[in-house]
């Protein structure tokens, strides 16, 4: 096979990133925008020599689904992944890529993995996006990078954010680059993208923290989940490398609440050495946990560690290294993109 070239193919699976893959002559093939059972005509775009990209060209047999997507550049712009899927079956396809990762990547036989906690708004529930300006054209990049979709409105994005990419597209004079638009300006530091699916990650985090004396909270940014823990817990500690993120934290904070600026990797060990935390959270950004965080864990045991992932691979991956002198005990996905492939997920961790 080579680019160009059409072949049938059945889809068996989809994968994490969502595209639905199949097998042609040997390699693995993934085909964008199919599901699970169906039977698609599709156009090589990329040959390798363990596996081919394809476009779907045609499809044959239909999954029951499959829907209709409502944005009419769905399968251009390189935003979402599973328009085309109906939103109960996006949740069992990420649900069940949380499993595959625990499985393959971190060795555990039956993860204990619960069905994805839906987001309460499936469009609409960006708070900010990043487009894209190449005058006289604004939007995102495509499904091929080297295209540079025009977008007059985002069917994920709140209506704040699209009033914004308005106003930023009747511009006389666009500056060229990315311009992030949002809905909240008051907001220093990090903020999930979805705020009331974000509400939702933080009652299982705060579900599985339980009640203690300390908790240390190694990437707390401005607090998202440390400040709706303050009730449960003494004493709080929060380590951010942002300092803007810790100023904003200590903001309003109340006795017992101590933010620290720098790197989770060089304060740690510290950290649990003064304060005996009955909790660790842990909430990293996509590459995962740095590897002197876990060994700094695993040298001084503490009693829960909650981990909140926005990437199922290398949770599986520090999943694994902790197995060393922890059980996992549950893994919860939240729905926090809709449409897209992203999974977050929080997973607890008992010694």
């Amino acid at each position: 096979m080579k680019p160009g070239d059409e072949a049938i193919l059945e889809i068996t699976d989809v994968a994490y990133g969502g595209a639905g893959l199949a097998r042609h002559e040997g390699r693995v093939v993934f085909v964008p925008s199919t599901l699970p059972g169906e039977t698609v005509r599709a156009r090589v775009t990329k040959v390798t020599r363990g596996w081919m990209q394809a476009r779907v060209a045609e499809v044959l047999t239909a999954s029951p689904d499959r829907i209709a997507p409502p944005c009419p550049w769905f399968g251009r712009c390189g935003g979402c992944a599973y328009q085309h899927i109906a939103y109960p079956r996006q949740l069992e396809i990420k649900t069940r890529q949380v499993s595959e990762a625990l499985r393959r990547i971190g060795k555990f036989p039956e993860p204990p993995v619960e069905p994805a906690r839906p987001s309460p708004q499936h469009y609409g529930y960006r708070n900010r996006i990043t487009v894209h300006v190449h005058p006289p054209r604004v939007g995102f990049h495509g499904v091929d990078p080297r295209e540079l979709v025009d977008v007059e409105e985002c069917l994920l994005a709140a209506e704040p954010v699209n009033a914004a990419l308005q106003a930023l597209r009747s511009k006389r004079r666009l500056r060229p680059g990315p311009a992030t638009l949002r809905a909240h300006h008051e907001h220093g530091g990090f903020r999930q993208v979805n705020d009331e699916a974000a509400e939702i990650l933080a009652a299982v985090v705060a579900e599985m923290a339980g009640t203690g004396d300390t908790l240390l909270d190694a990437y707390c940014g401005a607090g998202f989940f440390a400040k709706r823990l303050r009730g449960q817990f003494t004493r709080l500690v929060g380590i951010d490398w942002d300092a803007r993120s810790t100023e904003s934290a200590r903001r309003g904070a109340e006795t017992g609440e101590l933010y620290l600026t720098g790197d989770a990797a060089d304060l740690l060990p510290t950290a649990l050495a003064e304060h005996a935390p009955s909790v660790v959270l842990l909430d990293p950004p996509s590459q995962g946990v740095a590897p002197a965080v876990i060994d700094a864990l695993l040298e001084r045991v503490v009693p829960r560690l909650v981990y909140v992932s926005c990437d199922p691979a290398t949770l599986s991956r520090d999943a694994a290294r902790l197995a060393a002198r922890y059980t996992l005990r549950r893994v919860v996905p939240v729905d926090m993109f809709p449409q897209t492939a992203s999974i977050e997920t929080a997973a607890l961790f008992a010694a």
